[in-house]
């Protein structure tokens, strides 16, 4: 657990650093970091979830489709 401890600590401080810092340098530092960090994150997703749409594992077994009526003539 001690890189947790590690890691929580590194984000406090980071948090700390740029909450600090003035509006006018928070807003293109966020933009540069989160703006691209967020498009990655969206894309990852998008392609996890093209890949369970198109695996023929996650497909079940084939429902049979409805026989049409036969119309007597």
């Amino acid at each position: 657990m001690g890189w947790v401890d590690w890691l929580v600590q590194w984000w406090d401080g980071v948090e700390l650093w740029l909450v600090q810092l003035p509006v006018a340098v928070q807003f293109p530092v966020v933009m540069i970091v989160v703006l691209p960090l967020c498009l990655g994150v969206a894309r990852l997703i998008d392609r996890v979830a093209d890949w369970g749409a198109n695996n023929p594992a996650s497909i079940g077994s084939p429902e049979p489709e409805p026989e049409s009526e036969k119309v007597a003539a």
